[in-house]
């Protein structure tokens, strides 16, 4: 065993080798491994040497999960119960999907594909969604301005729907609730959709590559990722919600609560990303 995993000192809890998360859990380091490996559980914070680290939210959620094993259920629906249950660790979209989600796959992509994309998942929630929760990040004001006509028809069909912007805008009755980022809130980096519905789930998460100041606002670079899968799309509302109720909104406080149940997977979700796929070939195609 590597020194870096052997069990560390008694009052280390914040930080624990997997040595530790083993004797903590009862379970081995191989099954630990194992379980990051097929089911994207636990997500350790990687050292510069590439040692696993883990929190005592892992051991919480560990047995949890050996808690409903033993009661019966599924392991891979015991897991994706307890990680839906977990309250989201980071202000940040792009972050929490790639940590409770490590198997997406994240692209480069300029801002005019992003579009597309985001274009594509919003027709398809007006068009299949039946009172959805939306948000969206657009991290500054007057790069909203030009979707703002688009967000005020979601709006009328959402159960709820929320923008994050630096600066505030001119409202009505049926524009989204604006909330308004401070400066070093890690959302002024991202772009964001995300459409959370019982029958059409979508989201686009996707952080700003540093370094770009001097490059044309259509030609930015970010790193992306897009899912229509429940559970990650969950993952996406709950972290926008509660980065919202963090500004002291009270509607977003409540969204909290109702986002902290587990989604149900659907049998369609094939049929929906192959008609968001469509979509968003259609968009970018005309857009380029």
């Amino acid at each position: 065993m590597d020194q870096s995993d052997a069990i560390a000192p008694a009052g280390a809890h914040l930080d624990l080798t997997i040595g530790d998360l083993a004797q903590r859990t009862g379970l081995t380091q191989a099954v630990i491994r194992t379980w990051e490996v097929r089911h994207g559980f636990p997500v350790p914070r990687r050292l510069d040497s590439g040692h696993r680290r883990y929190s005592a939210a892992d051991v919480a959620a560990i047995q949890q999960i050996l808690r409903r094993k033993d009661a019966g259920v599924r392991l891979d629906a015991a897991i994706n119960e307890t990680v839906s249950h977990q309250a989201p660790t980071s202000p940040s979209i792009f972050a929490e999907l790639r940590r409770r989600h490590p198997t997406l796959v994240a692209q480069r992509l300029r801002k005019t594909t992003l579009l597309g994309l985001s274009h594509a998942i919003e027709d398809e929630c007006c068009a299949t969604a039946d009172r959805p929760v939306l948000f969206g990040a657009f991290q500054r004001a007057e790069f909203y301005d030009p979707s703002a006509a688009r967000w005020s028809e979601l709006a009328r069909v959402a159960r709820s729907a929320m923008v994050f912007l630096d600066a505030p805008r001119p409202t009505s009755a049926t524009t989204p609730v604006q909330i308004h980022l401070a400066d070093d809130a890690p959302l002024r980096r991202e772009w964001a959709v995300v459409c959370d519905a019982q029958d059409s789930t979508a989201c686009l998460s996707a952080w700003e590559l540093p370094g770009q100041s001097g490059v044309p606002d259509r030609d930015r670079v970010f790193e992306a990722v897009w899912t229509v899968d429940p559970h990650a799309v969950r993952a996406a509302a709950r972290v926008a919600a509660q980065v919202a109720a963090d500004t002291g909104n009270a509607a977003a406080h409540r969204l909290t609560l109702e986002l902290a149940d587990p989604p149900v997977r659907r049998s369609s979700e094939a049929q929906a990303a192959t008609a968001l796929f469509n979509r968003a070939i259609a968009y970018v195609d005309r857009l380029r």
